[in-house]
């Protein structure tokens, strides 16, 4: 039996998902689409003021050293799970 933590729960309500990859959903104004995971990538649409905290940046950075600036996806990825990159926006969004 599994239990969910409170702030992954949150964090999930708080972000916008698509269901799929394929999906293409409209991205609001203010806002980026990433893709993240480490072997299933799924979509999440952030606030563009993520990109000023350097935990995100760092983020950015680890995925231009993994990916280059030319991903198959033809979008930003993320390399890293799930769980971090939720737990890395809840306390974004925190501060």
């Amino acid at each position: 039996m599994g239990f969910r933590l409170p702030r992954i729960v949150n964090a999930k309500a708080s972000l916008k998902r698509s269901l799929s990859s394929s999906e293409k959903t409209v991205v609001p104004k203010g806002h980026f689409a990433v893709y993240v995971g480490e072997v299933e990538k799924n979509r999440f649409v952030v606030p563009i003021s993520f990109l000023k905290h350097p935990s995100f940046q760092n983020l950015l950075s680890q995925a231009e050293e993994e990916y280059g600036l030319n991903h198959p996806l033809g979008a930003l990825v993320i390399p890293c799970s799930e769980e971090a990159f939720l737990d890395l926006t809840c306390c974004l969004r925190r501060s």
